[in-house]
């Protein structure tokens, strides 16, 4: 096979070498909580992340010295005695990556598919967060199945992660899908919501087909105990509807045709797409949800530099 063609593949399924070869540009950019200024982490308008945190460890009688910011007050006031509650530090957190290989991810219009760009997004997070010592984690679905890849450390945690994930996304084809996007995209946030427990951190990594305010909910209830990034993939096409005498849109099975030139067609469907991208983005903004976008044209781990503070 041709470079020129092993490239073109990889623009449409993406393959475990590929996938591998990113751990040598997951740099520049850190799911830390400190951030240089110009972080989309930080700022007036979203949440800093949590980082790693406290738990809980016991429950044990004031001493002086004691911080009394501590101090227990509830169980003070039945015993009589003054408690307070210990913490320790926690040392490493669970990374979870909501993974979307759903057949509306199938499309690209220029460079690579939107599929593709998600599983690279997906495995530049998984290299950087491993190289830090924290557990990952994955949601990998598709119109029909949900996968889940508990949380753990290590390389060959990460490339079994990283198989099952290629193995996913070279399930994609065009055709109608089982079921729903609303309907596929919930079942998988359902699956996220039992397996992440709290104070993890999950990004989810998705083209947001199918979210509404129902399954929004499920994220509200996520967002709770736990801190979320969201990665809105697009391709340029569906920004902007090209200007056509004829075109002819299939889903696999069935297609129409119908001209893009009229005016009144094309600012329907834009009107249409940015409504419901811009209800996504203001959901996630006003839950306190970092919303990136990132497109299908540039190389991703630039666009995670400079989101995510390249320096």
């Amino acid at each position: 096979m041709s470079t020129e063609t092993r490239q073109s593949s990889s623009n449409i399924y993406v393959s475990m070498e590929q996938l591998r070869k990113l751990q040598f540009f997951a740099k520049g950019f850190s799911f830390l909580p400190k951030q240089p200024v110009n972080s989309i982490l930080s700022g007036k308008n979203v949440s800093k992340l949590r980082g790693r945190g406290l738990n809980f460890e016991e429950l044990r009688h004031y001493r002086p010295g004691d911080d009394i910011r501590s101090m227990d007050w509830k169980v003070t006031r039945r015993t009589g005695k003054p408690h307070i509650k210990v913490y320790t530090e926690e040392r490493e957190r669970n990374v979870y990556l909501f993974i979307d290989q759903r057949s509306s991810m199938f499309f690209g219009s220029v460079g690579k598919t939107k599929s593709v760009i998600a599983a690279e997004l997906a495995a530049l997070s998984a290299w950087q967060i491993s190289s830090i010592g924290d557990r990952v984690g994955a949601i990998i679905f598709n119109d029909n199945e949900v996968s889940y890849v508990p949380a753990k450390r290590g390389v060959s945690h990460i490339i079994s992660l990283l198989s099952a994930l290629e193995k996913k996304n070279k399930q994609l084809k065009s055709g109608q899908p089982l079921v729903s996007s609303q309907q596929s995209f919930e079942q998988a946030l359902i699956k996220l919501s039992q397996i992440c427990g709290h104070n993890a951190l999950v990004i989810m990594i998705s083209d947001g087909y199918g979210w509404n305010a129902n399954n929004g909910s499920v994220i509200k209830k996520i967002r709770q105990h736990n801190e979320l990034i969201s990665c809105y993939v697009f391709d340029q096409l569906e920004q902007k509807f090209p200007t056509m005498s004829q075109m002819v849109v299939s889903d696999g099975q069935q297609q129409i045709q119908f001209s893009s030139s009229d005016a009144a067609v094309r600012k329907k469907y834009q009107e249409s797409l940015q409504q419901l991208v811009s209800a996504y983005e203001y959901f996630s903004q006003k839950h306190g949800i970092p919303f990136i976008p990132i497109n299908t044209v540039e190389p991703v781990n630039m666009q995670l530099r400079n989101a995510l503070g390249k320096r």
